[in-house]
């Protein structure tokens, strides 16, 4: 099933439209496959569920949560100190 498409004129620096283009020569594509690529793989990204571990990392812990106190815990924990 052919996909629906339609043109769509950005405005790059002139720098970032050689990149582009020298990118898909090297690569044997296109700009169009290029940016099509890209965009793909950013919807993907946002479908992809984050894991507890990532929420840590990323400063969505539960409020009143006393950070250094966990982090000192969890390094006693993991090398024995």
């Amino acid at each position: 099933m052919a996909t629906d498409t339609s043109n769509l004129t950005i405005r790059l620096p002139t720098e970032d439209i050689a990149l582009a283009k020298q990118y898909a020569k090297t690569n044997g594509s296109s700009v169009t496959e290029v940016t099509d690529r890209y965009l793909r793989r950013i919807r993907l990204l946002d479908r992809e569920v984050p894991r507890p571990v990532l929420d840590e990392i990323t400063g969505l812990l539960p409020p009143g949560v006393d950070v250094e106190a966990e982090i000192e815990e969890r390094r006693q924990g993991k090398h024995g100190q």
